[in-house]
């Protein structure tokens, strides 16, 4: 582990330490953003390649974290019903997740997400929800998408929200779904021979320096309306949406 850090100089350690510690705080409010903004800074200082590895070993600690912050608001049913469509998909996913990075695929994502904000609220001002077939339906492309692809959980928080969970529960459940999801992607990129040393350091310091701003986040998400919290979710929605429309022209 010692030899793995050497690469990497004590200002760029630092630099990964307090991204993680500033993304895991916006994530625990918003239930995602660590997978969008981390790569920011792990691309020009580890490559693109190992970036998906990364962070799929790192969500499991920094989502750990989340529900040991959050545990009492996770909901257990709907947490089922992803996982039980989410994971084939995400083996496949994480198989052929070389190929899942496409512009056009990305620009399709973004726009969706993008587009999903104003349609969620014009359908729950006429009293519609997705029901647990539409929520299955659903999980079926983001596991796919999760096993190939970072700061996919902003496609489960938009999900979860046009189900009908709010507040903390979404940020619980979110977290609860994405341990199990990305523990399946982290087995499949082992058994490919896609995880190496510097992989797991860089992979543990995101996610022990993300830990503390998990209860951070709490501390904040429990001082919100639900109202307001809400409105900070459709928020960084329309903001990933537009980061993966972005990307994909870069």
């Amino acid at each position: 582990m010692t030899a793995a850090l050497a690469d990497l100089s004590l200002l760029q350690v630092a630099l990964v330490a307090a991204a993680a510690v500033f993304t895991s705080v916006v994530g625990g409010v918003a239930g995602y953003g660590t997978g969008l903004l981390m790569p920011l800074v792990l691309v020009p200082l580890l490559g693109p390649e190992p970036v998906v590895p990364v962070m799929g070993l790192a969500a499991l600690l920094i989502n750990a974290s989340r529900i040991a912050a959050f545990r009492t608001h996770v909901d257990t049913r709907r947490s089922l019903i992803v996982l039980a469509a989410a994971v084939p998909t995400c083996v496949l996913g994480a198989w052929f997740y070389t190929r899942l990075g496409s512009g056009g695929i990305l620009v399709l994502i973004g726009a969706f997400l993008i587009a999903s904000v104003p349609l969620r609220r014009l359908l729950q001002s006429r009293g519609f929800r997705l029901g647990d077939r539409g929520l299955a339906a659903g999980a079926l492309g983001f596991g796919a998408i999760s096993g190939g692809a970072v700061g996919t959980g902003v496609i489960l928080v938009s999900l979860l929200m046009a189900a009908g969970v709010a507040g903390a529960a979404v940020i619980a459940t979110d977290a609860a779904i994405s341990v199990i999801v990305h523990l399946v992607q982290v087995m499949v990129f082992g058994i490919a021979g896609a995880i190496d040393g510097k992989v797991i350091v860089v992979a543990l310091l995101i996610g022990v320096c993300s830990i503390p701003g998990a209860f951070l986040a709490r501390a904040i998400v429990h001082r919100l309306s639900l109202r307001v919290h809400a409105a900070i979710l459709d928020a960084v929605v329309l903001f990933g949406g537009a980061l993966m429309v972005a990307s994909a022209f870069r």
